[in-house]
């Protein structure tokens, strides 16, 4: 009788496993920058009430947040092809779809399903601000992208980190459903070196303790990002009112 469970096989797993930890962060990074951008845009079409977009954004946000992700992951994958085609049928276009690779797909659906909660977080950030000094900003004769910049900005950032920090933790363990269409990362490799020697439970601990080590670090560096930032925000105010002063006595 066979070995319930193999240490030597979990540990002989596991650099294999390892290997394909690049893949993981790829997609994780170019996902994160998609949901950032997209994220940004979405709220703030909403706080400035940009007709046609905020309803846009309201019913996107509102889709996504009720769509679980491997069904995303599912539409994008089968849904993507079917528009190029239609495209190629109605204007003649010759895209090849067989040409997309497996990467793309992943990017897109996890891209699109952070940028939905990630518009959440912004949008709560920005409107937690003080208003009084988004005003005294105009005052002293400060541009919207000014007052955006040196005024919203610092303190949304700081407000915003924690939050954002958790989405990217979100993102990282969303990513063990790419193997689903067919991307080789470290979900799929386990799956791959599992079934080489049945032993399942050995490769998903390998899986399960890579995942936690970039988790715990993605969230001790958001930590980090956070402290600095209210340090920074502490010891910057009477750089802040000298700037603003000069700018009040050039317009003068």
């Amino acid at each position: 009788m066979g070995k319930l469970f193999d240490f030597d096989f979990l540990l002989e797993a596991f650099p294999k496993i390892l290997r394909y930890l690049p893949v993981t962060l790829e997609i994780t990074f170019v996902a994160m920058i998609i949901g950032l951008v997209l994220g940004l845009g979405i709220a703030l079409s909403e706080i400035h009430n940009i007709p046609v977009c905020k309803q846009l954004g309201q019913g996107y946000v509102a889709f996504i947040r009720g769509t679980p992700l491997m069904v995303l992951i599912y539409l994008t994958y089968f849904g993507i092809p079917l528009m190029l085609e239609s495209l190629n049928r109605r204007f003649g276009t010759g895209f090849n779809t067989n040409a997309i690779p497996p990467l793309a797909y992943a990017f897109v659906a996890l891209g699109l399903n952070d940028a939905a909660f990630n518009s959440v977080a912004i949008r709560s950030a920005i409107e937690a601000v003080d208003k009084r000094e988004i005003e005294a900003a105009h005052s002293i004769g400060m541009t919207a992208l000014q007052t955006f910049k040196r005024v919203i900005a610092p303190q949304a950032l700081i407000i915003a980190v924690p939050n954002l920090g958790n989405q990217i933790i979100g993102l990282i363990k969303g990513t063990s459903l790419a193997f689903t269409v067919s991307v080789i990362d470290i979900m799929a490799s386990a799956r791959i070196q599992g079934s080489r020697g049945m032993r399942f439970v050995e490769v998903y601990i390998d899986v399960a303790v890579i995942y936690w080590v970039v988790c715990f670090l993605t969230g001790k560096c958001a930590a980090l990002i956070e402290r600095r930032l209210r340090r920074s925000e502490l010891t910057a105010p009477d750089e802040k009112t000298l700037e603003k002063n000069d700018i009040y006595e050039r317009n003068v």
